[in-house]
């Protein structure tokens, strides 16, 4: 393992440590939407300018974690590597945030001009590792009418960790089989840097936009 992964592997383990914040909402599966939602707004973009070199050691793409598409292929978070990402981890029986976030993703796409449209990479990482089988996310594809400009992943649990972590994402499953978690939409740079996250469930979409529009 590289030093610089090594490293970002450390941080994983520190932060997936950390409790779930008070942002984070419980979402039931699908059929037990929750009572309620806790909003919140739209947060700055992050200061990290585009970098000149291929790798970067800020990249996430510095990870070595190995997931799996819904057709069953092994994919690395690196072969994104030169196309603007925008990315959300989720769980496909979630009643109510996750396919707002899918939604305001799809209409975040719409926004785009065609030259960025074209290339840009739009991914769903799930967190509910037992569950969200390759063949479950495939189904959801279908569902959500996801074309081949979206890219849905299955990982081991510490993949699933360890992106969360470098992502800010915090998710906690209960005894239902329901999560609590962040609600993040991130923009990566071709260099895999973070330069945007959307944070909530409503607006930010404009923001968003203009950070991919920057690429």
């Amino acid at each position: 393992m590289k030093p610089t992964a090594l490293f970002l592997l450390t941080a994983t383990l520190a932060l997936a440590a950390e409790p779930v914040p008070t942002i984070a909402t419980r979402h039931s599966p699908i059929g037990n939407p929750p009572p309620c939602c806790v909003e919140t707004s739209s947060v700055p973009a992050i200061e990290n300018q585009k970098s000149k070199i291929e790798n970067s050691p800020n990249s996430l793409y510095q990870a070595d974690a190995t997931f799996t598409t819904d057709t069953g292929a092994p994919f690395k978070l690196g072969s994104l590597r030169g196309r603007p990402v925008v990315l959300a981890m989720f769980f496909a029986s979630c009643g109510y945030a996750c396919p707002l976030t899918v939604t305001d993703m799809q209409a975040l796409r719409e926004k785009l001009p065609a030259a960025i449209r074209d290339r840009a990479a739009f991914v769903l990482v799930s967190f509910d590792v037992s569950r969200d089988t390759p063949a479950v996310l495939a189904q959801y594809r279908a569902q959500r009418s996801l074309d081949a400009q979206w890219t849905l992943l299955h990982g081991t649990d510490d993949s699933v960790r360890e992106l969360a972590a470098l992502l800010g994402v915090k998710f906690k499953q209960e005894a239902d089989g329901a999560f609590s978690h962040s609600n993040l939409i991130t923009i990566l740079n071709p260099q895999g840097e973070i330069i945007h996250q959307r944070l909530g469930l409503k607006g930010g979409l404009d923001e968003a936009a203009a950070a991919l529009l920057k690429l």
